[in-house]
């Protein structure tokens, strides 16, 4: 790829906000002191996936729920503004980054949440695409480790080496996520698009108000 080509994917857009002060001050922070890009990464992944609780009931299809810089002020969000942020952080200490989409089939959900989608499918799923010792690498900080720990799903790991997308399986062996179609990565987030799929796919369209997503989880898993 030509220098020209990567430009797109280092220098802020819309979404990816990584010029604004507070995420220059974060990725600093918690890239930590290594100089070597993969460890940074490896270190701004495990920042984001934990650092910002998921949140699917903050599902909103429009920019100013998207920027980064609202992810980290907000400290939750569902997949895609995780994905833009951490795609923000990387490319503020100068890691080429982009935003990579697929359709799965998802049972990390909640008895209100399927009420509301009327499926099991999560369209347009997020996940960060850095570009790691001369290879694109996939990274999906989605699910941080608290959440996963109450489902019983093993966290995404990821070392900078290879893709971390999804577990098939929880550590019961059952049915976790089933990945269905692949939508492409992005310099930045389409906002048209996701937005007309999910108005089209869900009967209550491309926002979501209301719910406690986390009192939810421990409701639901929650032994006898």
């Amino acid at each position: 790829m030509h220098d020209d080509d990567l430009l797109q994917y280092t220098q802020a857009s819309p979404a990816i906000d990584c010029n604004h002060l507070s995420i220059l001050q974060f990725a600093k922070l918690k890239a930590g002191s290594s100089k070597d890009q993969r460890e940074q990464a490896v270190s701004l992944y495990y920042a984001v996936r934990d650092g910002i609780r998921y949140d699917p009931y903050t599902l909103h299809v429009d920019l100013d729920h998207l920027r980064a810089s609202k992810t980290l002020e907000t400290g939750r969000a569902w997949c895609v503004p995780k994905a833009i942020l951490l795609a923000a952080a990387c490319r503020a200490v100068g890691i080429p980054a982009r935003l990579g989409f697929a359709d799965v089939r998802n049972h990390l959900s909640t008895a209100r949440m399927r009420e509301i989608m009327k499926t099991d499918i999560f369209f347009w799923h997020g996940y960060t695409s850095i570009l790691l010792l001369g290879r694109w690498v996939k990274a999906t900080p989605a699910f941080n480790i608290e959440l996963c720990e109450r489902f019983r799903i093993k966290p995404l790991d990821f070392d900078g080496h290879g893709d971390s997308l999804y577990h098939p399986y929880d550590l019961d062996g059952q049915k976790h996520m089933e990945y269905l179609h692949y939508r492409g990565e992005y310099p930045d987030v389409p906002i048209d698009k996701i937005r007309a799929t999910l108005q089209r796919e869900y009967q209550t369209g491309s926002s979501w108000d209301g719910g406690d997503f986390e009192s939810e989880v421990t409701l639901e898993t929650q032994k006898d």
